[in-house]
């Protein structure tokens, strides 16, 4: 019996990375446009962290959870989330007396026990990009600008919706009304809805079953009890997001169901993924850091799977392999001078590679042309042939010195190609 990947698990294969690593690029290019900076947390915690963040009765705490005790009888987790972790940082190591808001991204596995599907995973990975330390309503329109910059440099068109859940002024009330209506059409609710009414009634919104969804129309919404406070701030984030021209919906069932989460929510949906269709959400989470045992710092962040952003990105320019040359050994090459030249190559900053495998010439050009070379060298025993995909080869002179291959292929296609 042959051994595979665990259940809910995946390898990314070498052809695979070139997808994975253009939108690993994107996310630290523009987070480091937007002022964010990396944070490396540890792939375990205190379950307690968890436990106090999510919630007892939540459904990542009793149900999702890869926890263990460890040799010295502590109960210990692997991070289902990266919200609590920075969070925990920002407290243990005084992050609140540097300048405020302390901006920081993390790209890391994940680790909750569910039912795997499409982009749905048991171990995933994550960006999750945090802001803490601010209330400032243009702080949420940032992050949101920042998740749709992007979706669109990866060519992924997604949906963004939006609301607001107000905060400990206005949504207790909300919830008395809410409540009381679940109670009167008790009857109708699925038993996962019934549940959730008993830990976390703003859950309900969140569901596939498409029967609950359709009765849940009739259900009062939170947004028609704001306080002024909150209606203010949600109008203040949706002319931020005019201003940096990011279009919108408004989401009035979109809801978080932690108790630390206030404000703003957001999401962004793409078609092709199924039933899990959100590739990014996210929100303020002002009680936070509070509820892990910090001082009240209001704070606002989003995560979002890679494999659903790669699986969304699908057949675009994402994931071109970028090797630069591909050295050819046709007859006569002396195969020495070429790992010489091409460890020059590479010297030099290029991605060069050549065979291995003994191919014939036919075969070692088809092998260059899969790994998608921009340059193709082929060496002979006095001169090598450089030829440039799409562009044809050199006039008047086709061959080139070995003491100029490494300068010809750094100067790139020139004028006098075919």
């Amino acid at each position: 019996m042959s051994i595979e990947a665990p259940k809910g698990t995946h390898d990314v294969l070498p052809r695979e990375w070139p997808a994975w690593q253009r939108v690993l690029d994107e996310a630290e290019r523009l987070c480091a446009a937007y002022g964010y900076r990396r944070i490396v947390t540890p792939t375990f915690e205190e379950t307690e962290l968890f436990a106090r963040s999510s919630g007892e009765a939540s459904d990542i705490v009793s149900k999702e959870m890869y926890s263990f005790e460890d040799r010295g009888e502590r109960s210990l987790t692997l991070r289902p989330e990266g919200t609590a972790q920075v969070c925990r940082a920002y407290i243990e190591h005084g992050l609140q007396r540097e300048p405020q808001p302390v901006k920081t991204w993390m790209v890391a596995p994940m680790f909750r026990y569910a039912r795997p599907q499409k982009g749905r995973y048991r171990e995933f990975w994550q960006l999750s990009v945090e802001a803490i330390g601010c209330e400032d309503p243009a702080l949420d329109a940032e992050l949101i600008a920042l998740q749709h910059a992007w979706l669109k440099a990866l060519g992924i068109e997604a949906t963004l919706l939006l609301n607001s859940i107000g905060d400990r002024a206005c949504r207790p009330a909300y919830l008395e009304r809410l409540e009381a209506w679940l109670d009167e059409h008790s009857s109708e609710l699925d038993a996962e809805a019934r549940h959730k009414r008993e830990t976390s009634p703003l859950r309900v919104f969140d569901t596939k079953n498409p029967e609950l969804a359709a009765l849940l129309e009739g259900a009062p919404t939170i947004g028609d009890a704001l306080c002024a406070e909150c209606r203010e701030h949600f109008e203040a984030v949706k002319t931020f997001l005019d201003a940096c021209g990011v279009a919108y919906e408004v989401a009035p069932r979109l809801v978080r169901g932690l108790d630390y989460y206030t404000r703003t929510a957001f999401e962004f949906v793409a078609p092709g993924l199924g039933a899990q269709d959100a590739v990014s959400a996210g929100g303020r989470y002002d009680y936070l850091v509070e509820t892990i045992g910090g001082p009240p710092t209001p704070a606002v962040g989003f995560a979002s799977g890679i494999e659903r952003i790669v699986l969304s990105a699908g057949e675009s320019e994402v994931g071109k392999d970028g090797t630069d040359a591909f050295l050819i050994a046709a007859e006569g090459a002396d195969r020495v001078l070429m790992v010489k030249i091409l460890e020059e190559l590479r010297e030099n900053g290029l991605a060069a590679d050549m065979d291995y495998a003994s191919r014939s010439t036919k075969g070692q050009l088809t092998q260059g042309q899969r790994l998608g070379a921009r340059c193709l060298v082929s060496f002979y025993s006095k001169s090598a042939l450089l030829e440039w995909v799409g562009s044809g080869k050199y006039r008047g002179e086709p061959v080139t010195p070995f003491d100029e291959i490494v300068k010809n292929v750094l100067a790139g296609p020139r004028g006098d190609l075919l």
